[in-house]
């Protein structure tokens, strides 16, 4: 069929029966649209997410801070005034030295940065002992809300009321009182601390908390103490109730964290923490709009970006349609001829790879493989055989019968040598002229020697004439060599000559045998090889001069010309 002919059935039979190739590929392109925008989308709303996690914990952590910090504060006044309330219950206010009193609470004052002063007012309500310079406004009649609570209340518990207010026209102060009982239980007195709110202040504006945020310290009954930022102008002790106590402050919260509606209508993070032990309440507040100010810029961003890229994804989308349909039948083309050019190739890699006369691997093929193998060993620890056959007498079987019988007769013998391969790894190969070696991967010595008899009876066996041998027939010599473990720093090299060493001792021993490399080979390095080797042919010259008195000339010839060719390697 012609191009123009494939190309008009094409996007009908390709594909799907009902659909045209260019519905496909446009709706394939809006899904990825679709996907990429949901996905981000989805991302986007989850970063959202984070953002105000991460806040509600800031909050959370910010009003654990400063609860603790307040708790700290006011139990530093307060283990003073319990000093102080012991030593009024043994003796009474009437028993304070004054003098000595007075100048101990200013070094105690003096001591603690949050204290204003301490006073010690008498059953009656007359001021006894005052550390400072100056009688806080409220507190300076008998009827302040201290004396009042104290002389109705007998109990050891510490109170704090909102009446202490300002300290003249400088800074505002906030009191924790304890009750002094006389010996036989009755109303001894007051002593009362004067804590600086400015102790606090100092301490709170040091948190992040944005331009909007807040951070209220508060009276458990609404009345507002503390508050950042401070504006200055407003009493920050004033008896207001403040909007976030609407309630009763046995609704307070103990501990929480949620957004709310609060701060002129706006969506707020608002973390609570009771103060334990005293009826204070911390309240940070963080302005939601604020902590999601950044991810609506990142948000408008990555927006703009997405667009930006659907409609790129779009525009490229329809200039690829318009070229899919040609592009798909020179596709097919293509892979028409890259089918016949994988055929080619592999029948080129075959002819490079293998030895066109016998069908084994060639000897290119051979060395790659013997360096694949002997690597892996020397990773794995696992052991390495290798089989070299030599071919007795080829040299006169040549000159008797003739080439072209030569070729028959390597045919026939490499037909057995294939044979033994048996396992994956295993490779037979031709590796020049009437030699040819079997590589055995995983291979032991009697497994090894085992499968060299059986090839060497099984060429025996083809009973192929040979008049120019002893035994009238064509017979091998093997020579087997395993390196059972092989060491790092052992050369490849080393394997190849112990087999044909065991080869030359085959041939010194008559012929028509297996034999085996000693037991030193499995101990050839780089430095020690060529030692080893031409050991091995001194100990084996002996015994070629004695195996080589009864053959005839060409059988010597054969004899010496392998003897030249192992001292070389």
């Amino acid at each position: 069929m012609s191009a123009a002919g494939r190309s008009a059935d094409y996007p009908r039979g390709f594909l799907f029966r009902h659909f045209s190739l260019g519905t496909l590929a446009t709706g394939c392109a809006v899904l990825v649209c679709l996907s990429i925008l949901a996905i981000q989308l989805s991302t986007i709303w989850r970063a959202r997410e984070v953002r105000l996690h991460e806040a509600r914990d800031a909050a959370a952590n910010v009003s654990q801070a400063v609860a603790q910090h307040a708790y700290d504060t006011l139990k530093e006044v307060d283990t003073l005034l319990l000093g102080l309330v012991e030593r009024g219950a043994m003796s009474g206010t009437s028993g304070f030295d004054q003098s000595r009193m007075q100048a101990l609470l200013r070094s105690r004052v003096a001591e603690l940065p949050q204290l204003q002063a301490i006073i010690v007012f008498a059953d009656d309500g007359r001021p006894l002992i005052n550390s400072g310079r100056e009688m806080p406004v409220n507190l300076d009649n008998p009827g302040n809300e201290y004396l009042q609570y104290h002389r109705l209340h007998n109990d050891q518990r510490p109170y704090m009321g909102m009446g202490a207010g300002r300290l003249g026209q400088s800074e505002w102060i906030m009191a924790l009182s304890r009750r002094i009982n006389l010996p036989d239980g009755s109303f001894g007195g007051v002593v009362l601390a004067t804590v600086r709110l400015n102790y606090f202040r100092k301490f709170y504006e040091d948190f992040s908390i944005g331009e909007q945020g807040t951070i209220l310290l508060a009276h458990d009954n609404g009345s507002l103490v503390v508050k950042i930022p401070y504006d200055g102008g407003m009493s920050e002790v004033a008896d207001l109730s403040f909007k976030l106590f609407s309630e009763s402050s046995s609704m307070v919260k103990i501990k929480e964290t949620h957004a709310s509606e609060g701060f002129g209508g706006k969506t707020t993070i608002i973390s609570y923490r009771k103060i334990s032990e005293y009826p204070l309440v911390i309240v940070t507040a963080l302005s939601q709009d604020e902590v999601l100010s950044g991810w609506r810029n990142d948000a408008c961003l990555q927006i703009a970006a997405l667009s930006a890229l659907i409609l790129l994804n779009g525009f490229f989308g329809c200039r690829l349609l318009s070229q899919l349909n040609s592009h798909l039948i020179i596709e097919e083309e293509f892979k028409e001829s890259s089918d016949e050019l994988k055929v080619s190739n592999q029948r080129l890699t075959d002819l490079a790879l293998h030895d066109g006369l016998t069908g084994l691997a060639n000897r290119r093929s051979f060395d790659e493989a013997l360096m694949v193998e002997f690597s892996r060993a020397q990773r794995a620890g696992n052991s390495l055989g290798l089989m070299m056959i030599d071919i007795d007498f080829f040299k006169q079987y040549n000159d008797i019968y003739g080439h072209v019988a030569g070729d028959e007769c390597l045919k026939k013998i490499a037909g057995v040598v294939a044979t033994g391969m048996r396992r994956a790894g295993d490779m037979a190969a031709r590796y020049g002229g009437e030699e040819m070696v079997l590589l055995l991967p995983g291979s032991d010595i009697d497994g090894a020697v085992s499968l060299a008899e059986t090839i060497r009876h099984g060429i025996e066996t083809l009973g192929i004439p040979h008049i120019g041998s002893p035994l009238c027939k064509v017979t091998v010599s093997i020579g087997v060599a395993v390196f059972p473990l092989i060491k790092m720093e052992t050369l490849a090299i080393t394997l190849l000559n112990a087999a044909d060493h065991a080869l030359y001792k085959a041939k010194a021993s008559g012929r028509n045998n297996v034999c085996t490399c000693d037991s030193r080979a499995k101990k050839f390095s780089r430095i020690n090889a060529v030692e080893i080797n031409e050991n091995w042919c001194q100990e084996y010259a002996g015994q070629a001069d004695m195996a080589s008195q009864g053959a005839d000339d060409g059988g010597q010839a054969d004899l010496h010309g392998h003897e030249r060719q192992l001292v070389r390697l």
